[in-house]
């Protein structure tokens, strides 16, 4: 087995015992030379010292069993990203390792809020993995938090929530659900998003916690798409080291659905976006785009553009209200008008034919109640048509800014086979972008490019690891 894994083991079950005790699970053991010498779990409520952690009692225990406070070529396991108080008294006994199972998004100090340990004009520096038996880690929490929480997620009276059950069994879907659900413009609406990447070992042995190197590919699907839209890319992302954050926008996907049709706005779904990248904190952002997931996202970077070092681009545009809308794109608004109960797996399957049934039914899941095609009905007419339509002003502010001011690298994909979105719309884009070199043409890709995704992912890979900085 691997030390890592046996010894994280052994920390869990400590964290089991504190569990079983009334505190807080989480457990810690010191390892030297293949040996453990202290072991620590949570005791603050039985002691009645908020100093109690796992961590410091196993350091407490590590010194006395050395005879020394400095633990060097130690290295400590821990079930929980250590808190600062936690990482303090890592750093200052000379840990050499340290390496946790969950990562903590409200105080974790190795990365999640703080990052203590990448601080360089610290002496002593310790070196940091995390996720190893993250699941597991987490688990612990949230059985023993769960019947203390009331329903921290309740359902507007407005909305509707997809059952889990829809989504069982979907092929090649394998991630973890996250949920975010208190960003103000969502005013109680629980948005789902994959955050793949993050406290996990790629194929290549990269560790992220310390890959100071990761991009985060924030990837924005389109209509009547969600994030399972970009299962074929995710997985090369991950295995070269980097993030993946992949939404559903609400009306879509594993997020809350709108009642009503009215209740969308281009103005609501950008700020969700702007205040979501926020919340996350993400940062060294490619923002991979295609269809709404960009006439919304290429408007983002202009407000944050600290935050974003690359553009992945797909059979998009930036809807200004100064130019007509394509031929193609208005043939789709007036289809969906006449077909307001379409089959979007039948829509896919239309254009990708290699895709399975069941890769085509996986986009019905979200949507397998009439009630909740809200979002469906919305979307088409949401497209800034004139120039005071609601989303053109700040798509022309966005426009000049990626004409004049982006100073980060873009990698252009069309699909041939899109009469919506398709070359000669894409074309103008890509002169609109500053440096943005000749686009890739995918000849038998059509709307949705991302079915074709491997072959794509793959080259931005390549291509932003040796263009970011």
């Amino acid at each position: 087995m691997n030390p890592d894994l046996q010894w994280m083991q052994e920390a869990i079950e400590l964290a089991k015992e504190a569990g079983q005790a009334g505190e807080v699970p989480v457990g810690a053991v010191v390892v030297r030379d293949g040996t453990i010498v202290g072991r620590g779990r949570n005791g603050l409520v039985g002691s009645t010292d908020p100093t109690a952690h796992a961590e410091l009692i196993a350091l407490r225990d590590a010194a006395n069993t050395i005879g020394n406070y400095r633990l060097e070529k130690c290295t400590l396991y821990v079930t929980l990203e250590p808190c600062t108080m936690c990482a303090g008294a890592i750093l200052n006994s000379r840990i050499a390792r340290i390496v946790f199972g969950a990562y903590e998004p409200r105080t974790g100090a190795a990365g999640s809020v703080l990052d203590v340990f990448a601080n360089q004009s610290i002496n002593h520096h310790t070196e940091v993995r995390g996720g190893v038996l993250a699941d597991e880690s987490r688990q612990l929490m949230q059985q023993f938090f769960k019947p203390k929480r009331v329903n921290m997620n309740p359902l507007r009276e407005d909305a509707l929530r997809p059952p889990d059950e829809w989504f069982a069994d979907i092929p090649d879907y394998p991630w973890k659900a996250h949920y975010v659900s208190d960003l103000p413009a969502l005013k109680g609406l629980r948005l789902h998003y994959l955050d793949a990447g993050r406290g996990e070992e790629s194929l290549s042995g990269v560790q992220y916690s310390s890959n100071h190197q990761q991009i985060t590919y924030l990837c924005l699907h389109g209509n009547p798409a969600w994030s399972y839209l970009y299962r074929k890319m995710i997985p090369t992302f991950t295995a070269h080291g980097h993030r993946v954050v992949a939404p559903d926008l609400i009306g879509f996907g594993k997020s809350d659905k709108f009642k009503k049709a009215n209740q969308h706005s281009f103005e609501f779904h950008r700020q969700v976006l702007l205040e979501f990248i926020e919340g996350l904190d993400l940062k060294r952002i490619v923002l991979v785009v295609q269809d709404w997931g960009g006439i919304l996202g290429l408007t983002l970077p202009m407000d944050m553009p600290h935050r974003f070092a690359g553009l992945l681009v797909m059979n998009t545009a930036l809807a200004t209200g100064t130019q007509p809308l394509s031929k193609g794109f208005l043939s789709w608004r007036a289809w969906c008008q006449a077909n307001p109960d379409f089959d979007v797996a039948k829509l896919f399957a239309r254009g990708n034919k290699h895709m399975s049934e069941g890769e085509t039914q996986a986009y019905n899941r979200p949507f397998k109640d009439r009630g909740h095609r809200a979002a469906l009905h919305a979307f088409p007419p949401m497209v800034p048509e004139h120039e005071n339509s609601p989303g053109a002003k700040i798509s022309r502010q966005a426009l000049e800014f990626w004409r004049e001011q982006w100073q980060g690298q873009t990698l252009m994909f069309i699909g041939l086979q899109d009469p919506v979105l398709g070359e000669p719309v894409m074309c103008e884009l890509q002169r609109n972008i500053r440096g943005c070199p000749p686009p890739i043409l995918m000849p038998q890709a059509g709307h949705f490019v991302q079915e074709h995704g491997q072959s794509m992912a793959l080259s931005a890979v390549q291509y932003f690891k040796a263009s970011t900085p």
